[in-house]
């Protein structure tokens, strides 16, 4: 195939991954909605709620509802809810391999990896998202289970990936030679890896909020009672943030040295570069806060999505508005 139907052919792929992601947040969203409400492994029937107050069942003939019969009509939503996480797990694999797809089909279209760009950072550094989410799916940990995060998850994939297709694209050209190196692959490798991570992370903090609100309140979307207790939540994303941050760190370091190889010195201060110390340095002030000073629960909650902002100013506003030796965007 020639470069011109292999970059047409990634296209193909990646508008056919959205729609099939697109499928997976409805039936994410799907099996939240429709679930009973639980609490501590228990289906919660309200007896006689489905019974209409205007029949009397002397008078029609029916028994009137038991609470087995409650139970039953409960586990059978709960069943469904549970059939339609199945086919949005599914669906969200599928995707992930046309995504996939897609950004193989770029990379070989140029000859070169598909990262020399927003355009190809975003749909690649969205591949990483889904892919992390994946592999905690994999594992089927019954005592943490994570499909409850799938709606939180694929929803920014959609977002990330209908910016790159509406605003971000280009065409797919060579490196400029600043970017001809084998650190673009270590370096950005390592940055997306991180990025997906910091983002399941994310999801997972900002469901925390929500689930400790609502414990602490005792109201709440009835969806989050399927959810693990607020403490879980907030054990698993800060175990998220401290393994993300090793490998935030190398990145960071090992594009000092790509710095030094293309211009000369490790460190200039680039906008790309202090944005991304300013995310280092966030992050390592919230893994410190909660091993040294006990930091739990909201405030350290809060201290995480300092540090997600600052990422997302990095990404967002230092890559297309600022200008710097990292102006690589190819848009505006």
């Amino acid at each position: 195939m020639t470069s011109e139907s292999l970059a047409h052919l990634s296209n193909n792929l990646l508008y056919s991954a959205m729609a099939v992601y697109t499928g997976a947040m409805y039936c994410y969203a799907a099996e939240l909605a429709f679930a009973p409400r639980v609490r501590a492994g228990r289906v919660l029937a309200t007896v006689g709620a489905t019974a209409s107050p205007s029949v009397d069942p002397a008078v029609s003939g029916d028994a009137p509802p038991t609470p087995a019969d409650a139970e039953s009509r409960e586990q059978a939503r709960l069943e469904r809810s549970n059939r339609l996480g199945r086919i949005a797990v599914a669906l969200t694999g599928l995707a992930f391999l046309l995504h996939f797809g897609a950004v193989v089909a770029r990379g070989v279209s140029a000859g070169r990896p598909p990262w020399g760009n927003m355009f190809e950072f975003s749909t690649t550094g969205a591949l990483a998202v889904t892919g992390a989410f994946l592999v905690l799916l994999a594992r089927r940990d019954n005592r943490m289970p994570v499909r409850y995060l799938g709606l939180f998850v694929i929803g920014p994939v959609l977002l990330t990936l209908g910016l790159a297709v509406s605003v971000l694209y280009v065409n797919s050209e060579q490196l400029v030679p600043a970017l001809k190196s084998v650190w673009l692959v270590i370096h950005v490798t390592a940055a997306m890896i991180a990025a997906g991570i910091l983002t399941i992370g994310f999801a997972q903090t900002i469901c925390f909020l929500v689930q400790d609100r609502m414990e602490r309140t005792g109201g709440g979307p009835a969806f989050m009672s399927h959810f693990p207790s607020a403490d879980a939540i907030d054990r698993a994303a800060y175990r998220m943030h401290a393994f993300a941050f090793p490998i935030w760190t190398f990145a960071v370091i090992a594009g000092a040295i790509w710095a030094e190889n293309a211009w000369g010195r490790y460190w200039g201060w680039d906008p790309k570069e202090t944005w991304a110390f300013i995310t280092w340095l966030v992050y390592a002030c919230y893994l410190h806060a909660r091993a040294t000073a006990g930091w739990r629960g909201r405030k350290a909650a809060y201290l995480a999505l300092l540090g997600y902002s600052t990422f997302l100013f990095n990404y967002l506003v230092v890559n297309i508005f600022l200008v710097g030796l990292h102006s690589y965007a190819g848009v505006g």
